[in-house]
């Protein structure tokens, strides 16, 4: 399941105007482009914007999510037609075959249990193919950066086309070992409504991560930061073992 944030259609039209900002997608596109992959798979592609990315770069992209109300605004936009769009999650594909898997953002850290985890791991080897190589990124621990998901210190006015003036904060609601849960909302200048979203992700350190690669047939390649976060997040370069 989803969390609201990405499966309301009024919430999920808001992402890009909200965020419009993806230079750190970059670090995941050199990559990609340094592996010499041909054929990529975006999981949780969200509203497509990398999947979009690597399909005007003439590869070959698929862009798997479980919020149909995110597939909707991706496959509205232009050049949607180029990439191969899939409800559901990394155990929705099959063995495609890819070059490259990838999970940017968030979404290696929302599968918050150890099963859910190595069951996406297990399907991601699948479907990639031979020697073919998992990229994604996860927050460094250490930093415990949800302390600044506070309501002062993520709250904003947006003026978005269309819809008016939309005011958004972040403020964690829970922190229990690994796990960090949060609540996202949004009031709208128009009507006055007010939406919310809770989501939890889980924090996991390098060892762990390496650990849980390596028990489904992953070998890490390279551990390396994102430039434009230095300190901040892993990314983490995983072979496929044969």
């Amino acid at each position: 399941m989803a969390d609201d944030g990405f499966e309301v259609p009024r919430l999920a039209q808001l992402y890009d105007p909200l965020d419009p900002d993806r230079s750190d997608l970059d670090v995941f596109a050199a990559i990609v482009d340094e592996l010499g992959a041909r054929r990529v798979l975006d999981v949780g592609c969200g509203t497509g914007t990398f999947a979009l990315m690597l399909a005007a770069r003439g590869l070959e992209a698929i862009g798997v999510d479980p919020a149909v109300a995110s597939l909707d605004v991706a496959r509205g936009k232009p050049g949607a037609g180029a990439v191969r769009w899939v409800h559901g999650d990394a155990t929705s594909v099959g063995a495609v075959g890819v070059d490259v898997a990838t999970m940017t953002g968030n979404v290696a850290q929302v599968f918050v249990t150890d099963e859910e985890w190595a069951e996406t791991l297990d399907a991601l080897r699948a479907a990639l193919a031979p020697g073919g190589h998992l990229v994604f990124e996860t927050r460094v621990p250490e930093r415990e950066a949800w302390r600044e998901w506070t309501r002062e210190g993520t709250h904003d006015v947006t003026v978005v086309d269309g819809v008016g003036p939309v005011e958004t904060w972040t403020e964690v609601t829970d922190v229990v070992g690994e796990l960090v849960t949060f609540r996202s909302t949004w009031v709208f200048s128009s009507d006055g409504a007010v939406l919310t979203s809770d989501s939890t992700l889980r924090f996991r350190d390098r060892r762990t991560v390496e650990s849980s690669l390596a028990s489904v047939g992953f070998d890490v390649v390279d551990v390396r930061e994102a430039p434009d976060r230095p300190g901040r997040e892993m990314v983490f370069v995983a072979r496929r073992q044969p």
